[in-house]
């Protein structure tokens, strides 16, 4: 086979895969270039979720007839005015972006500068370039891209629902907006409106404070704290949140390196090494932070996409945004978010009346025994031992034995055997013959509950709801948002009700009758973070079993929760009918079985 050059078209194909990956993309790119540009002011607008048509319309310094005739050349850039990769200035500087886009969709640009009398206008159809004409239009670059992908349609296949895909470029939108704030950001939808963020004005510090506040909501702005530190070559700033504030997943953060949006390994690993004993595992702070290093010390040329970079010196720039965080945490150590983590925790095991989670654990909220222990008599007292309530002892060790079980209860006993006490308000002490069993409470309950959404979607049948008296108004980022009410219905089959209220917010009617007395408000922010991270990465039933295992968590009886002896059992027979019991959702045991002849080895009795 001989070797041939490829057409220039192809070849433009074929660099758009590596830089157009979604109509996102595309938004980043024009974007980019307008902020580059000198725009103080930046419109973009959307139809089919960017697929039909993405207009973006700056205030720039534009372009005159010869520069609209390179720019959609390939490697054409005035950002590069030496040859020198290591002294970028700019956010582009490859030359790619045009020639890429206008290789797969109909590219459409009309430019003047300011002191020019007309506008010109110039249209490139997938990869075919026309003349430069003269046309109307302001000081500034309005860019049409239309029918994005129309060369490659099994690119095309590859995207999402518009509604998702519109989600993604609001959320690329706010991104560079966190890094601009004295620029002002307007989106439109399908001839909506979804995002309005007006520069920022003041020094630059106050004014990313502001932007952050009016991107991330006020909810983050009450649980956060300012970071700063610098070394000789580079400064770290921003903001982080408070580590009982967090989130399921790591898309609350977000990062800069020279203002550039960036989702960098080395970054991400040093802002969880600085929570590290300071929040649970498989939970993320929200932040935003921003990192300005001499160009000569970081490679922003790793990747076409310019998403990845690389430090000279990576131990320096952890060590420096560990340091920073570090020192806002002990700052801040002394406070606690407002909106649930470890608060919402205290509360729920401090409650002194317990409500039902399910039908058999059901607690009478009458009794306030102390738990009983067995202690020995004095000596010349009565032959045996005493049932004695020690509070002293209740307030360090929070062992409860449990009554007597029902003559029904003893006839159903099974392989978990009969449940004998509760300690710590967590753990259930059961016996066999053989043996004896601890069980985590909460992990059983969860995987019972699990299994129980499962079957009900795979039966196709609709869970028992319970309606709530007040609907719960929740705010979402508008990506996760968006994301969540793309299952909608499969959360209404769950028996959790869940619909659009305004932009910003979702309205929550009915949950599962599961559930009892549960956080709706963390339930639907935990959800909507799962789904938002999920993207192409799980088939539809992964995503369906991942959806029941979250509503499982947060619908099964708590640590910390007091049971009767007929729910303790009530619970091991049920953890006897249910596949899967032996591990909860997450992987963990749920109880461990100790022979009665490895606790007599102990003793030395055999």
């Amino acid at each position: 086979m001989s070797i041939r050059v490829l057409p220039s078209n192809l070849v433009n194909q074929i660099a758009a895969g590596e830089v157009i990956e979604r109509p996102a993309s595309v938004i980043k790119e024009l974007v980019e270039n307008a902020i580059d540009a000198g725009a103080s002011k930046i419109e973009v607008t959307l139809a089919g979720g960017g697929k039909n048509l993405i207009t973006v319309t700056d205030n720039g310094c534009g372009m005159g007839r010869d520069e609209l005739a390179l720019a959609v050349e390939r490697h054409a850039t005035s950002k590069l005015p030496t040859d020198d990769l290591f002294a970028i200035n700019f956010l582009g500087f490859r030359g790619e972006a045009l020639p890429s886009i206008a290789s797969v969709a109909k590219l459409t640009i009309t430019s003047r500068r300011k002191d020019d009398e007309t506008a010109w206008q110039i249209n490139v159809t997938g990869g075919q370039k026309e003349d430069a004409r003269p046309a109307a239009g302001n000081a500034g670059t309005r860019i049409e891209v239309r029918d994005l992908f129309f060369t490659t349609p099994a690119r095309l296949k590859f995207l999402k629902t518009e509604a998702s895909e519109a989600a993604q470029c609001m959320e690329m939108l706010q991104r560079i907006a966190l890094a601009n704030p004295a620029v002002s950001f307007y989106l439109y939808s399908d001839g909506k409106k979804k995002i309005s963020l007006d520069a920022c004005q003041g020094e630059l510090f106050d004014s990313r404070q502001r932007r952050i506040s009016d991107v991330l909501g006020k909810e983050f702005e009450e649980n956060s704290m300012p970071i700063s530190a610098e070394n000789e070559f580079c400064n770290v700033t921003g903001t982080v949140s408070l580590p009982t504030y967090n989130k399921a997943n790591s898309l609350s953060e977000f990062l800069f390196v020279n203002n550039r949006p960036v989702r960098d390994k080395l970054i991400l690993g040093a802002i969880k090494g600085a929570y590290q004993d300071m929040m649970m595992s498989g939970r993320y702070p929200a932040c935003a932070v921003f990192i300005n290093v001499n160009p000569r010390y970081v490679d922003v040329n790793v990747h076409p996409a310019k998403a990845e970079v690389r430090f000279y010196d990576n131990g320096a720039i952890r060590s420096l945004i560990v340091g920073a965080i570090r020192r806002a945490l002990d700052f801040g150590s002394q406070h606690s978010a407002d909106t649930g983590g470890l608060e919402h925790l205290l509360q729920e095991n401090m409650r002194a009346d317990y409500t039902s989670a399910s039908g058999y654990l059901e607690v009478n909220a009458s009794r306030r025994e102390m738990p009983r222990f067995q202690m020995p008599l004095s000596r010349g007292g009565a032959k045996g031992g005493y049932t004695a309530n020690i509070p002293a002892l209740d307030n360090q060790y929070s062992v409860r034995v449990a009554d007597e079980p029902s003559v029904e209860t003893v006839n159903e006993v099974g392989e978990l055997g009969l449940a004998k006490a509760q300690f710590h308000n967590t753990y259930i002490i059961s016996q066999t013959e053989d043996s004896i069993v601890i069980i985590d409470q909460h992990a059983a309950h969860e995987r019972i509950t699990m299994e129980k959404l499962k079957q009900s979607m795979a039966e196709h049948k609709r869970m028992s709801s319970q309606l709530l008296l007040l609907p719960e108004v929740i705010d979402l980022p508008a990506a996760e948002k968006v994301g969540l009410l793309e299952y909608a219905d499969t959360l209404s089959q769950l028996g959790l009700v869940v619909e659009e209220f305004g932009n910003t917010a979702v309205l929550v009617r009915e949950i599962p009758a599961l559930l009892g007395d549960t956080d709706v408000k963390k339930l639907i922010k935990d959800l909507s973070a799962e789904i938002a991270e999920w993207g192409n990465a799980y088939a539809l039933t992964d995503k369906i079993h991942h959806i029941c295992a979250t509503i499982a968590c947060h619908g099964s009886v708590r640590a910390g929760r007091t049971l009767n002896i007929e729910e303790m059992n009530r619970l091991l027979r049920d953890m006897e009918k249910t596949e899967h019991s032996g591990q909860c959702n997450h992987g963990r045991p749920t109880y461990v079985k100790i022979k009665l002849a490895d606790i007599e080895k102990l003793f030395e009795r055999r």
